[in-house]
């Protein structure tokens, strides 16, 4: 039996917990794209690319361990359409992973697992980032209210105004 078998199964149940996130963050800025919050939407979409590196770290992690990768998603994808809502379910989801990786950092150093204990508690700081930055946006939600949603919608307006007109040869 590999020595490292808990560390692996933590850090697959991280990986499947990444992958949801993924899926859910990727869903709100569809959303919030068709919905013109652009400057959302692009929040939404880095946020996910963040998190897919962390899928990448977990995973070359595992490798490094002899394990093999379990892509399974930890849980499905919410469909939420409210803009608060959907920060709201993005700071819960960064909390509980901030939770769940302080604790497997601690479980995999006590399994003289030092790497992925490190490993653990590095996401743990860019997760509490992603945290920070849901609350700030949910707070600025609160506080400007609809005109917040206006300033988004006017943000697309503006992109959508200084783009080039397009050539069109079948003139």
């Amino acid at each position: 039996m590999n020595k490292y078998a808990r560390s692996i199964e933590l850090l697959n149940k991280a990986v499947g917990m990444e992958i949801s996130t993924v899926l859910q963050y990727i869903y709100f800025f569809e959303r919030c794209q068709d919905r013109g919050y652009e400057l959302l939407a692009k929040f939404f979409r880095n946020t996910a690319i963040q998190e897919m590196q962390h899928i990448d770290k977990l995973s070359e992690r595992i490798l490094f361990l002899e394990g093999d990768i379990d892509m399974t998603p930890a849980f499905a994808v919410k469909q939420i359409h409210d803009v608060p809502e959907m920060l709201r379910l993005s700071q819960q989801l960064e909390a509980t992973t901030i939770d769940d990786y302080n604790a497997w950092a601690k479980e995999c150093g006590a399994n003289a697992d030092a790497v992925s204990h490190r490993l653990f508690e590095d996401l743990v700081k860019r997760e509490e980032d992603h945290e920070d930055d849901f609350r700030t946006e949910l707070d600025n939600v609160k506080t400007y209210d609809k005109h917040y949603m206006a300033l988004q919608a006017i943000g697309h307006i503006k992109d959508l105004a200084a783009q080039k007109p397009e050539d069109d040869d079948d003139e």
